[in-house]
């Protein structure tokens, strides 16, 4: 029982733990990985846990040849543009449900009002929030099951989804494994982390500021 818990806890911190888990486990890191990004984005149950920072040290990590940069980067967009996918028909099959009728079991699980924020925001900001919800933690969870509820087709939501797990994925595996060595980088991470969900949520959130503030100059 000791071991299963510490196991179980090694995976929900495992942006912390990362190296541990290597030395203990070698190889299986790269299934573990691959199921927490699924999970994280395939699942509106998992908006917890860490995509953005697992990312980052996954790439810090193959730096110093501890991890495969092509496997990872090859596993991690599958697991991001699967997951996504599946998200997205989840909704398609349960989402109008979700909004229109009381489910018992789904609302113990589900954030009625993350999902409520994330459909208004998806509603304002149409195909290119799937894009930029992998940037945004919670909303990077439930903006391919909106996109299902909202019937976005097929074709045009595997567009924005794969073009934004390519970015996703690229870009912080690839910060990590050029900047993710760096003590001062490893010692205030969680804050540079922070900081770039503000910058991905500040454009947006400004935007949509200017546009109601124009709606009501119009009107005036």
């Amino acid at each position: 029982m000791d071991t299963l818990l510490q196991f179980l806890g090694l995976i929900l911190h495992i942006d912390k733990s990362l190296g541990v888990f290597i030395q203990n486990y070698g190889t299986w890191v790269y299934a573990v990985l691959f199921l927490i990004v699924f999970c994280e984005t395939g699942l509106v149950v998992f908006p917890f846990l860490p995509g953005d920072s697992l990312l980052f040290i996954g790439g810090a990590f193959a730096a110093t040849h501890e991890m495969n940069l092509y496997a990872l980067i090859s596993l991690l967009l599958v697991a991001a543009i699967s997951g996504n996918t599946v998200n997205y028909w989840i909704g398609r099959a349960i989402g109008p449900k979700v909004f229109d009728t009381n489910i018992p079991v789904l609302e113990r699980f589900l954030d009625r009002a993350a999902l409520q924020k994330t459909h208004n925001f998806y509603e304002r900001h149409g195909g290119k929030t799937i894009v930029i919800a992998r940037f945004v933690p919670v909303v990077r969870t439930f903006a391919p099951f909106v996109a299902g509820v909202s019937a976005m087709s097929h074709a045009r939501f595997q567009l924005f989804n794969i073009m934004g797990a390519l970015i996703w994925v690229l870009l912080l595996v690839l910060l990590g494994y050029f900047f993710g060595n760096i003590p001062f980088i490893k010692q205030y991470l969680n804050v540079i982390v922070l900081v770039g969900i503000g910058a991905a949520i500040v454009p947006v959130a400004l935007g949509a500021v200017w546009k109601m503030s124009r709606g009501r100059n119009s009107k005036a």
